[in-house]
């Protein structure tokens, strides 16, 4: 009997496991054309599979109030409903509720940028203790509007018509820049500003290396395309706060998607 019931257990576990991490990653995009390669708007990340519907809530999140997502210990963790939370997963799949949602922001000090209060606040830490190392930063984009994302969207129909727009740029209401909590980054004297280059910049390994202690993370990371559903963007830092990054960190977990539903 013991036996049978130990055979029984292991069977549940492997199909938790097939369900909930071992599932197959979305299809990854195509690059950008050489035009677009560098510009500020991010593509469209991948749907998420269906799979995950079992056990974590897919669909819009809302201005409703919700605590900072902790850092667990379980694989798969179920993503913060509001959007007001600092651990808030944006994507094609997971649009802002409201659409037009407007955080409450801050301007960034020496930049006519914008970000939420706390954003702002641990990126000045960040960029001081850059100083500190030599190393100067140039903020390059923060806060979008709903109205600027859809300005750029509709920029991007015009010239490439919508089916190649939804490859490569967020629809308004769809944009992790809309949430006052990401920010592109860029050497202060302009070196690879929004390109691929960057990555090799002594500004881009600083950030690589030390960005998870004032709760910032690479949201596109080099690799993970089939994951995030966006190219490789070595300038696109979010701010998640401390708990996530450092546990991203802690337990080599390259994107928010393996954070919530596991690498």
């Amino acid at each position: 009997m013991g036996n049978r019931l130990a055979i029984r257990g292991a069977a549940v576990a492997a199909a938790v496991f097939l369900c909930l991490g071992g599932i197959p990653a979305p299809p990854a995009l195509p690059g950008a054309p050489p035009a677009l390669a560098a510009g500020p708007v991010s593509g469209v990340p991948a749907s998420v599979p269906a799979a995950w519907t079992a056990t974590v809530a897919v669909g819009p999140v809302s201005a409703g109030t919700v605590p900072e997502v902790g850092a667990a210990t379980s694989t798969v963790r179920r993503p913060p409903a509001s959007v007001r939370s600092l651990g808030v997963l944006v994507n094609k799949s997971r649009p802002l509720k409201p659409a037009t949602y407007v955080p409450k922001l801050t301007t960034i000090k020496g930049t006519s940028f914008r970000l939420r209060p706390e954003a702002a606040a641990a990126y000045r830490k960040m960029a001081a203790a850059a100083g500190k190392d030599g190393i100067r930063f140039r903020v390059v984009s923060a806060y979008r509007s709903y109205a600027r994302q859809k300005q750029l969207y509709a920029q991007y129909t015009r010239l490439y018509g919508k089916a190649y727009a939804d490859r490569i740029s967020a629809r308004p209401g769809k944009s992790e820049h809309q949430t006052g909590l990401a920010l592109d980054l860029g050497a202060a004297s302009g070196r690879g500003q929004l390109a691929g280059s960057f990555a090799a910049t002594r500004e881009a390994k600083w950030l690589a290396k030390n960005a998870y202690k004032y709760g910032f993370i690479l949201r596109y990371p080099k690799g993970k395309e089939k994951t995030t559903g966006y190219a490789y963007e070595p300038w696109h830092y979010r701010y998640v706060g401390k708990t996530i990054s450092k546990a991203m960190k802690a337990q080599k977990l390259k994107t928010l998607e393996a954070y919530y539903f596991g690498p």
